[in-house]
């Protein structure tokens, strides 16, 4: 089988390698990888931006999904030909997790998903939605379960409230997908014209290109029935962080996802004591919360918007791609 690892740090070092595919212990099932999906985390930690300590040579990738082809002798809640996707924090099963569990994921420190043949423990995965390709299941382990803790897990979503998404990446794509499926309002910024009528096509109310309006902040407040947005996804950190504090309502919650526009700056905190804020940061989400969005998958019919596939061989390219921040949805890279 072959499989991509990182031997040290750094995009260019990327490299295919050959061995013969893993046998499934006892509780364990073989799982053939037919994609992977990209999300920003794998680009640090392929650059060694995530934890420079993580042990090398590792393979990368946090998000797969594939076909069970062999099961251990006492595996009895899987059968080969069960198509399946990995959860990336195996030990997290509900609720909230201990230390331990948060920090035992998939793609560092633990080997990832960027290989065609990958072992995993009976209870660390869970069933593709039955309406999704692999490329589209693959994005769900941590975009789609990002977006599903932030706004139902942890932000108790609604009927008629008012959603703010920035940019078009995996998570907030998929936020779009699950606040409309509910009837939310939908608000979203990006900085591309192009990217503004595909925002609009896939049902989002207002777009507010933010290098038109830099002050981006008060113009979302007036959409959010005048008082400001419920639910923000805040996935730009310390550059946009201060907008989204302008745009949000007394009692609505900020939800802390990425870091693309930096993780340290001045901020002014007092809007959030004098308005009851809540920051929230997002980790993904645990395992059972992954089978609620599966299900809510289904019976919405919601299918991920995919951008672009690439071959394994063309991985090095696939993470420049990720890394240039160009696309409109997620990235695969295809097994098959």
């Amino acid at each position: 089988m072959k499989k991509v690892i990182i031997p040290e740090f750094g995009i260019s070092n990327l490299k295919i390698v050959e061995e013969d595919p893993p046998k499934p212990q006892k509780y364990e099932v073989l799982v053939k990888i037919y994609s992977v999906s990209l999300n920003y985390r794998d680009y640090l930690t392929i650059e060694g931006k995530y934890n420079p300590n993580y042990k090398l040579p590792l393979v990368p990738c946090s998000d797969g999904a594939g076909e069970i082809v062999e099961i251990g002798e006492s595996v009895q809640e899987w059968k080969v030909g069960d198509r399946v996707i990995g959860v990336f924090a195996p030990d997290w099963v509900d609720g909230k997790a201990e230390r331990k569990e948060i920090r035992n994921t998939l793609g560092g420190p633990n080997d990832g998903t960027l290989t065609q043949y990958r072992i995993f423990h009976k209870n660390a995965i869970v069933s593709l939605p039955k309406n999704l390709s692999y490329s589209e299941a693959a994005t769900l382990p941590c975009a789609g379960l990002t977006a599903w803790s932030s706004l139902f897990v942890e932000g108790n979503l609604k009927p008629g409230d008012t959603v703010l998404v920035q940019g078009t990446g995996g998570v907030s794509l998929a936020a779009i997908s699950l606040a409309k499926s509910i009837g939310a309002t939908v608000v979203a910024t990006t900085g591309n014209e192009e990217k503004e009528e595909r925002l609009k096509f896939l049902g989002v109310d207002h777009v507010i290109n933010y290098n038109r309006t830099p002050n981006w902040g008060k113009v979302a407040r007036s959409l959010g029935s005048g008082d400001g947005i419920d639910h923000i996804l805040e996935v730009g950190g310390a550059g946009t962080l201060e907008e989204s504090i302008k745009a949000i309502k007394p009692f609505g919650q900020i939800s802390l996802i990425g870091i693309l526009s930096g993780s340290a700056g001045k901020i002014n905190l007092l809007p959030v004591l004098m308005q009851n804020v809540r920051l929230q940061g997002i980790l993904v989400g645990s395992k059972n919360a992954l089978k609620d969005l599966v299900t809510c998958i289904e019976k919405c019919e919601i299918h991920p918007v995919i951008d672009k596939e690439f071959p394994m061989e063309s991985s090095i390219e696939a993470i420049e791609y990720l890394k240039s921040g160009s696309h409109f949805g997620k990235i695969c890279i295809r097994n098959f």
